[in-house]
């Protein structure tokens, strides 16, 4: 089994994650193990929550890569967290068509209504927020996806994220 450190304590890699890890190495040819890091960093950030730099660490050690290497990927994608987030975590688009539709104003509610800046967490533990690269639904502006089932929404209005608020929030009471 492989430990990791991380800012919560002691972390490890089951056995069954790194079953799971064996799974997609064995999908390469030999000496190509590293076309198996997007996945392997996915497998980690869900049983995790999040990929700490000590879990990337061990993912280089896994592979026989450079720490580097793995930092390199997983800073490049949006798509995976590199910190602790909320239950739920909202994501919304800040490219040109949903800036045009509104969406800094709405970032700017959603920070007034959670009470968290940009890549915070509520004290409850259940929301953050941050706005990212193209959802690709322009002609639906403002959208955003809230993790981690990333549930896609639409055509946002102050109104419709109080009620995915209330929702989600209601939700974690039941």
């Amino acid at each position: 089994m492989l430990r990791v450190e991380d800012t919560q304590g002691q972390v490890e890699f089951s056995a069954a994650l790194i079953t799971k890890f064996d799974d997609v190495v064995s999908r390469y040819p030999e000496g190509k193990q590293k076309a198996g890091l997007l996945p392997i960093l996915h497998l980690v950030q869900a049983e995790f929550g999040w990929v700490s730099p000590q879990a990337m660490d061990k993912i280089a050690e896994y592979l026989d890569i450079q720490h580097v290497e793995v930092y390199e990927v997983a800073t490049f994608y949006s798509m995976y967290l590199l910190k602790p987030q909320g239950k739920y975590f909202l994501e919304v688009c800040r490219t040109g068509p949903c800036c045009l539709n509104g969406a800094e104003k709405l970032m700017g509610y959603i920070e007034q209504k959670l009470g968290v800046k940009e890549g915070e967490v509520t004290a409850d533990g259940l929301f953050s927020w941050r706005g990212v690269e193209c959802l690709a639904a322009c002609g639906f502006a403002p959208v955003l996806q809230i993790g981690p089932e990333y549930t896609f929404y639409e055509n946002l209005t102050p109104e419709k994220v109080d009620k995915l608020i209330a929702d989600l929030t209601a939700q974690t009471k039941n």
